[in-house]
């Protein structure tokens, strides 16, 4: 076979794989199934019958295609939000976001501590990894429905807050994890720095990108939606060589773009939710084919099990009823909101990151993290219409 012929090959499964998954999620609209879930599983078997597609992927590989992917996904989930919108319910988004995150990573820790056994570095990257909730699954479930009242935005804004708070968590968890004379000051010194300087650089990069748009004459109008996306792209690169969130600047960024008017923001908003929607094809792909459902053994589906009726109802309950009881939210909107905290690409993706830092068990916390990813995404996603009609929450 030539190399040209090889190519092609290759290009032509790709792209009929790429365009199976895009028709599946028609799928998603018959069955109570969320649309990731059935990428991820159908990865995951895949990856059992052809053992040898999984082989070409490795870790570090998937790992760039997942920030890649999370960069589109919170730009696009930013601007469908917007700056105004989410101005009216910042306040429970940032201590769901931020402050929710680390009771639910010390939650899961203490459960996979004192009830699985788990050493406690090992525990605390599994908490680190299980906090946030997953932007990806939840502009997914929601994106398409439109919630009354403030559940939705809390939802999807937490979603984009605590993506970049986990990521930072987990970034000092390992500092912790692979390093016998670090304490838990440098997990709180690791998460002001990125937090801090991911939202300065986020906040003067939405001013210029802003500013690019309005005021720049570009030959085609059909070049501003790919300007903002490699923009995005530069500002997360610039945020992380800073040492800051790169993930938070670009969802600041999207949140200010939303306030772009006229028809460059129907192209830019037009072009980019599409883009979101293929990047969230390929991350569940590509995360379900780093996995071999046929070789999990039963003890990690047994652990998964229990770290995901932790999530469900300790950690997350704990989390909303400590962040949310000074606002106004309903008995019925908090119950939805605690239901609500789906686990997705991200828990995967700071897994890797454990992985390739080599940090103590992180194979063994990579695929605990899969199987609870699994179960959220499937159980819990699939019973969100549900419980919203049992709590009158309007979902149309």
């Amino acid at each position: 076979m030539t190399e040209i012929s090889h190519f092609g090959f290759l290009l032509a499964v790709i792209a009929g794989g790429l365009a199976v998954a895009v028709v599946s999620t028609r799928l998603s609209d018959r069955l109570p199934i969320p649309a990731p879930a059935l990428f991820l599983v159908t990865a995951a078997v895949v990856s059992d019958l052809w053992p040898a597609i999984g082989e070409h992927l490795d870790v570090r590989t998937v790992e760039r295609v997942g920030v890649v992917a999370l960069v589109i996904i919170l730009l696009n989930g930013g601007m469908d939000i917007g700056w105004s919108r989410l101005r009216g319910s910042l306040a429970p988004v940032l201590l769901l976001g931020i402050l929710g995150t680390f009771v639910t990573a010390a939650a899961v820790a203490a459960v996979a501590h004192v009830g699985l056994g788990f050493d406690w570095r090992v525990a605390g990257l599994l908490g680190a990894a299980l906090a946030p909730t997953d932007p990806a699954v939840m502009f997914s479930v929601l994106g398409g429905r439109e919630i009354e009242g403030r559940s939705g935005t809390t939802l999807e804004g937490e979603a984009g807050f605590n993506d970049p708070a986990g990521i930072a968590l987990m970034i000092g968890m390992i500092e912790l994890a692979t390093h016998e004379d670090a304490s838990f000051l440098v997990v709180l010194q690791e998460f002001a720095l990125e937090m801090t300087i991911g939202a300065a650089i986020g906040f003067a990069g939405a001013m210029v990108m802003v500013s690019l748009v309005r005021r720049l004459q570009l030959s085609s109008e059909n070049l501003y939606p790919v300007l903002i996306g490699l923009a995005a792209i530069l500002l997360y690169g610039l945020t992380s060589l800073a040492h800051g969130s790169g993930f938070l600047a670009v969802f600041i960024a999207g949140l200010r773009l939303a306030e772009l008017r006229g028809s460059r923001q129907a192209e830019v908003k037009a072009f980019h939710g599409s883009l979101a929607g293929l990047a969230e094809i390929v991350v569940f792909v590509a995360l379900g084919l780093t996995i071999t459902l046929s070789e999990i053994p039963g003890r990690a589906w047994l652990e998964g099990g229990v770290l995901v009726l932790t999530l469900a109802l300790i950690a997350r309950p704990v989390a909303v009823g400590l962040t949310l009881w000074p606002s106004s939210f309903s008995r019925a909107e908090r119950l939805f909101i605690t239901w609500s905290g789906l686990k997705g690409a991200v828990p995967i993706l700071l897994a890797a990151f454990a992985v390739l830092q080599h940090a103590p068990q992180s194979d063994r916390v990579y695929v605990i993290v899969f199987v609870v990813v699994l179960l959220s995404v499937a159980i819990q996603g699939s019973l969100i219409p549900t419980v919203a009609r049992l709590l009158r929450i309007p979902m149309r």
